[in-house]
């Protein structure tokens, strides 16, 4: 039977997990002026939690193995409340500081939501995957939408620090949840298995290319639209829109993985949407046309990261399996993401047109649909052995 307080603490960390770094890219310009970061390095800034993705990911299966899954996603909240509010002390360190915290807070949320779910609600993980998708979508484009708002209205620091919020309710939720701690379900088991396997190198691609693709669009998209003639305003509002209008694929999109086994069509589908977004916006001047392009774009990225954690349980068999998985994809996947902004950001400033880095986007889609296909397959992956058919496990 399904705990009400259990679903609800699930779906208060994917609100947490993405809007205090989404919320940056439309204040790029008035952050990197008011902390004199130079213009050459700005995509540094939504680069930070990335980077930290990267390096605590493989580490926070064994924080939860040693502190409890519940204990630890509370610490996670609390990383997030502490970096939200350290960087809009005004400084470039604090600034930079803060991004951290909050890489490493999300980087909790990112890796053992899966495992949670695998655990809690086995039977249902391709809807409850897609129920936290949404709602991470949801507030990941208000954090875009509002961003500009905010701080035209008053100031910029007023404007960061209002998403402290939210990660304080979750933790008002969360700490009564870590006093009544779950004991870990199975014991820990090595997973070298898994880091020989291709499949594990299948799905952590995908995750980390799609990654990127999100990441360098949401860093970069409002200046692009603003330098082809958009109000910055308009532009964040439109970035915001581009997520929203994803979130009946972003719930719908666990459901056929799970469904199908095989989503070589979704994976497809995942590629059209980013080949003919990015292609748009390269290609097409009018600004009705520049605006489908960015929903396009959209589509892709609410799609593509609901199918790369659907990925997590559906070719595992555990929950710590999934964890592990988990754990491995996004480490991996987000040190790829990371050059994401940073590769756009400097090809962007090198050449003075959006040419090369549209092109550079293109060709990311190309590898991100290949590593998609192969992560499609119907297999299983042991932590202790090569993946096997998942018809073994029917």
């Amino acid at each position: 039977m399904l705990r009400p307080m259990t679903v609800i603490a699930l779906l208060i960390v994917a609100a947490n997990l993405r809007p205090a770094i989404t919320g940056v890219g439309p204040l790029m310009t008035t952050l990197v002026n008011a902390t004199h970061l130079p213009h050459a390095i700005a995509g540094i800034i939504t680069t930070i939690p990335l980077i930290t993705f990267g390096l605590v990911s493989p580490w926070a299966p064994g924080l939860a193995r040693r502190w409890g899954m519940e204990k630890t996603l509370t610490g996670g909240l609390g990383l997030i409340v502490v970096g939200t509010l350290v960087r809009t002390l005004g400084s470039s360190a604090a600034l930079l500081s803060g991004m951290a915290f909050i890489g490493l807070g999300a980087a909790i949320g990112n890796v053992l939501l899966p495992s949670w779910i695998k655990r809690d609600f086995p039977t249902r993980s391709g809807l409850f995957t897609g129920l936290y998708v949404t709602v991470m979508n949801i507030f990941a484009a208000l954090g875009s939408g509002l961003s500009v708002p905010l701080a035209q209205s008053f100031g910029w620091r007023p404007a960061l620090a209002i998403w402290a919020g939210p990660a304080l309710v979750g933790l008002l939720v969360w700490l009564p949840l870590a006093s009544r701690q779950t004991p870990p379900a199975s014991p820990n088991r090595r997973s070298q298995g898994l880091w020989r396997s291709p499949l594990t190198w299948q799905v952590t691609f995908f995750m980390g290319l799609q990654s990127l693709l999100f990441y360098a669009s949401v860093a970069w998209l409002p200046i692009w639209l603003h330098t082809r003639g958009m109000r910055l305003a308009d532009a964040g509002w439109l970035v915001s829109l581009m997520q929203l209008v994803s979130l009946p694929a972003t719930l719908m999109m666990p459901l056929w993985a799970h469904r199908l086994k095989t989503p070589y069509l979704l994976v497809l589908t995942v590629a059209g949407f980013f080949l003919a977004g990015f292609g748009g916006l390269l290609w097409l001047s009018n600004p009705l046309a520049m605006a489908g392009s960015v929903i396009l774009v959209g589509m892709g990225a609410g799609s593509s990261i609901s199918l790369a954690l659907a990925f997590f349980t559906l070719r595992t068999r555990t929950s710590e399996e999934a964890g592990q998985l988990s754990g491995i994809a996004q480490s991996v996947g987000y040190w790829v993401a990371a050059s994401g902004p940073l590769i756009v950001g400097y090809l962007y400033h090198a050449s003075g047109h959006w040419t090369l880095a549209g092109g550079f986007l293109i060709g990311v889609t190309v590898l991100m649909t290949w590593a998609g296909l192969g992560a499609s397959r119907d297999v299983t992956l042991d932590a202790g052995a090569p993946p096997i058919s998942a018809s073994t496990h029917a």
